[in-house]
This record gives structure tokens, C-alpha cells and sequence, in this order.
């Protein structure tokens, strides 16, 4: 069976929903461009030399926040502003980028979120590097099918998007990408070497369309796998872009 990338997401605003593209043109250890660019920061959060990559414990995020769920997000890259909606109605926007935009971002969240958040939640933007889970520079990918097989053990249908990859993978037996930990595999034209495996924590548990935490994710890999691990990290090795439907091929 010959595999292939079934779809590329990016997230601009940790926590926030995931926007689709359909080709991103990437760079040698780089993320996708903009993908986590910005995170909202617990008020209590400080940054003495500017905003930098720090802990997930310090940004609002869907393992303690699920209420986030609520909100579709869309980001203008050319404008830079950021649109929030709830039930497809807008309910606040911004320019990201601008002090006056963020403000009227974060006075929505603020109410939002009321309690669930540290202080006044404050828009933060990483210039140097992004707000990952993990300091490295790296991308995430999903094996599709290795989500269909943990459905067998949860008996319940797994949203794909409950893992938020940038690469979901199609085509690739279930549990395949954990055997190219060390090894360099090609997306199109373009070389990745895989890194490592993505542990999962409790964000995954919750519902992307209802914001309720109705699943156990880290749980059911434990018993079912002998693992908590869903998805390969990978560093990007050459520049190029990376296209819908593109081979994925080892090398």
C-alpha cells in the first residue's frame, strides 16, 4: 500500500482550532510557517526577556482548559488578524501583531474563560522560535491508521484531530511510523528525519465538537499498547513544499 499525505494542519494560536492547507512551502529546521506563532499566557506568566518557548504550563491549553473547544479560530497571515468564533457567530477579532487587536482579544477571553485562567490572559508572540509542546523545531505526523486501531481499543470513534498533527499520514500499517525513529523519510520532494515519539497527555481526551473531556487517551494506549505515544516528531532536513496527497515514501 502506498502512502501519502491525506491532510496538513497548522495552528496558529496554541490551543486555538487548526486551520488547513492544502501545500506549505517549508524550510530546513523549521516548523510550518506560523504554526504556533502565537499562545495565550496565563497572566501570571512572565517573560523577562521577551516571549519565549516555555512549558505548556503556562498558556491556556485544551489538558486544562477544554472550554477552548467552544472556539473556531481563523488567522489572517497577511493581515495578521485574528477571528473567533462560537456557533459560527463572531464573537471577537483582532490584529495579533498590533497592542490595540490583542486587547480586545484578550478582554473577550478574559470573560470567556473567566476562572479557568491565571490572571488577566495575555496574547503572546514567539519571534524566535514557536510555542510547541517541545523546545525542538520539529513537526508532527499522524499515522492514520494507527488511530483506527486505537478506536478497537476504545470502542468508540477517535477524532484524528484530538492528536492536532501537522501531517496526517494515509496508507501506512497501524504503528508504522514508530520503526522509523532514526531514519529519514521523503514527503514529495521534501527530507525528514524522524526524531522521536509523541507522548499524550490529557488534552486529547477532549471532544473537538462538544468541548466535553469524554475519552481516556492516555489511558486506553497504556493498556491497550504498553505506551502513551500517538504520532512521530520529525526535523525538517531540506526546503520544499509539502503538498496534499503527496508520496510518502523511506529513504
Amino acid at each position: 500500500m502506498s502512502a501519502y499525505i491525506n491532510s496538513i494542519y497548522r495552528y496558529p494560536v496554541k490551543g486555538l482550532s487548526a486551520e488547513k492547507l492544502d501545500q506549505v512551502n517549508v524550510q530546513k529546521s523549521a516548523l510550518i510557517p506560523h504554526d504556533r506563532r502565537f499562545a495565550i499566557a496565563h497572566g501570571s506568566t512572565e517573560f523577562p526577556d521577551g516571549p519565549v518557548w516555555l512549558s505548556k504550563k503556562h498558556f491556556v491549553m485544551l489538558a486544562k482548559n477544554p472550554k477552548l473547544a467552544q472556539l473556531t479560530s481563523n488567522f489572517d497571515e497577511e493581515t495578521e488578524i485574528l477571528t473567533l468564533l462560537r456557533n459560527g457567530k463572531r464573537v471577537s477579532r483582532g490584529k495579533l501583531t498590533d497592542q490595540t487587536g490583542r486587547m480586545l482579544l484578550e478582554q473577550f477571553l478574559a470573560s470567556f474563560l473567566e476562572s479557568d485562567v491565571r490572571g488577566t490572559p495575555k496574547i503572546v508572540e514567539n519571534k524566535t522560535s514557536a510555542f510547541t509542546d517541545i523546545p525542538d523545531l520539529q513537526i508532527s505526523l499522524i499515522n492514520l491508521e494507527s488511530v483506527k486501531d486505537l478506536e478497537r481499543v476504545v470502542r468508540a470513534p477517535v477524532d484524528p484531530m484530538r492528536f492536532r498533527g501537522n501531517l496526517y499520514i494515509e496508507g501506512l500499517k497501524a504503528w508504522e511510523e514508530n520503526d522509523w525513529i532514526g531514519k529519514e523519510i521523503k514527503v514529495g520532494n521534501v527530507t525528514l528525519e524522524i526524531m522521536s515519539h509523541i507522548g499524550r497527555c490529557s488534552a486529547t481526551n477532549v471532544n473537538l465538537d462538544t468541548a466535553d473531556v469524554d475519552l481516556n487517551i492516555p489511558k486506553n494506549l497504556q493498556a491497550g499498547f504498553g505506551h502513551r505515544n500517538m504520532g512521530v516528531y520529525a526535523q525538517v532536513k531540506t526546503d520544499g513544499t509539502i503538498q496534499k496527497n503527496a508520496p510518502v515514501t523511506t529513504v
